[in-house]
């Protein structure tokens, strides 16, 4: 069943009200309890004695009292704020009871709100109601999670971005091209008896590659957009004493993985998650890659090749000093292909690496893998090193609003582009209109899924089954 048709009898059979503790769990300054449904202002009247009647958009001050009745003694002050419906962030009435962060308040307002015939919020579900009410369709509210989850500045601007409605300002041409196109063609079947001409073959196909690109350039920004918002793994790997633990720490800025002049330190893999350009880069120092007899070592080693194998991009360090040996010139090969980097440190020695150099970075080249010329003990080529790494994470694209940022958004974009494609091709080989609205139907009911009009119930609570409860 489509949210199309549901969400208004949804929303208009609402009868429950629910409520959470929408604050993290934990001590802290402020807890905020919240309610939404009809009783939602009659519940929060009896949790706490109000010094003035609740008023739409404006905050009372109120005392929390240690029993249900007006006599209680006083154990906490609070700030209640109330939303008169529709004029709420869920469409419903709503109550928010902010009082000091204590689990123990926070739990006596909950219980009684309950007690007094609310029901425990699921997770997302105030935020599924603001979907239903149509205060937000469904790209904004997954944008909400993302905003909650946000670790970096940019994916904070990213998901307020798409809470705005970015993405669905990008689609909306493309959807309202392709609702034209629709109507043009049933209008010349429906009235055909009217004198109402049929369209022409290069007109159905001029709209159509009008409609292609936008969603081309729309998918495309599916790369950045899921990187910014999930973020990606980079294994830095090498033989033993190249330098990987100071590239780590240097990238890190902190002396988080053990440095010493003696090979073969990094036993075992040290992560550490940093922002690079906003976007989030889990570094994974591994063991040294060389053959070894002892096996705690060989053990490291071994992960390290899962390291390499897994990681989303590959930072190989050299040793300047030194000449590639068969293991480098081995792991150089693997990575033929796959987003790497090679960073040819200790360039501070370069009296004596200058030959070294160049043959590393011609190996480097050859393979078509960008080299970085670093030294982690001055910190030379450092920053070079990160605008590389943000380059190759992101495929050199630049930031742009709206973009796709989760598989399900990606794959209802790929669908409309589907559609759109077997509509021309069945239109180039002359098939009655009839066959081509079919392909047209779907590329409109994908895009009508991307924003939430045609998207089943089961996709609906598996969306905001990921949410926190209070939110």
């Amino acid at each position: 069943m489509s949210t199309e048709s549901s969400a208004p009898e949804m929303t208009a059979g609402i009868v429950d009200t629910i409520a959470a503790i929408s604050t993290p769990p934990g001590r802290g300054g402020i807890g905020i309890v919240r309610l939404s449904g009809p009783q939602s202002s009659s519940i929060a009247a009896q949790l706490v004695r109000l010094r003035q009647p609740l008023e739409h958009a404006r905050a009372r001050l109120a005392e929390v009292l240690d029993e249900n009745d007006s006599s209680s003694e006083r154990i906490d002050e609070a700030v209640v704020t109330f939303f008169a419906a529709p004029n709420s962030y869920t469409g419903d009435e709503l109550v928010e009871i902010a009082a000091h962060g204590s689990p123990v308040v926070l739990d006596l307002l909950l219980r009684r709100a309950l007690a007094f015939g609310a029901r425990l919020a699921n997770p997302g579900e105030f935020t599924e109601r603001a979907f239903l009410s149509d205060k937000l369709d469904l790209t904004q509210a997954e944008a909400v999670r993302d905003l909650i989850e946000a670790q970096t500045l940019t994916q904070a601007r990213q998901a307020a971005s798409q809470m705005g409605g970015a993405l669905s300002r990008r689609v909306a041409p493309c959807k309202q091209s392709l609702v034209e196109l629709i109507a043009l063609l049933e209008a010349g079947i429906d009235f055909a008896e009217d004198d109402v001409d049929v369209t022409p073959q290069a007109e159905i196909s001029r709209r159509i590659a009008r409609i292609l690109p936008s969603l081309a350039e729309l998918e495309a920004s599916f790369s950045r957009g899921r990187i910014v918002r999930d973020g990606l793994t980079m294994a830095i790997v090498g033989r033993p004493n190249a330098g990987k633990s100071s590239l780590f720490n240097r990238l890190v800025e902190r002396d988080r993985s053990i440095v010493t002049a003696t090979p073969g330190t990094t036993r075992d893999m040290v992560t550490e998650r940093i922002s690079l350009d906003g976007i989030p880069l889990e570094l994974v120092d591994t063991a040294g890659l060389r053959e070894s007899f002892e096996e705690v070592e060989q053990l490291g080693i071994a992960r390290s090749r899962e390291a390499l194998a897994d990681a989303a991009i590959v930072l190989v360090v050299l040793d300047a000093t030194q000449p590639l040996n068969p293991e480098e010139r081995g792991v150089l090969a693997a990575l033929h292909g796959r987003p790497a980097l090679v960073a040819i440190n200790k360039n501070d020695l370069m009296d004596q690496a200058s030959d070294v150099l160049s043959a590393d970075q011609s190996a480097a080249d050859k393979l078509n893998i960008a080299s970085v010329a670093t030294s982690a003990l001055t910190g030379d080529g450092i920053g070079a090193l990160r605008r590389k790494i943000v380059e190759l994470a992101t495929g050199g694209a630049a930031v742009e609003p709206g973009p796709l940022t989760n598989l399900r958004q990606q794959q209802a974009i790929a669908a409309a582009r589907s559609g759109l494609e077997d509509g021309a091709r069945a239109n180039e080989t002359s098939i009655p209109h009839e066959m081509i609205l079919l392909d047209l139907y779907r590329a409109l009911w994908a895009l009508d899924s991307l924003t939430g009009q045609t998207t089943s119930d089961d996709i609906l609570n598996l969306i905001f089954s990921t949410f926190c409860i209070g939110k």
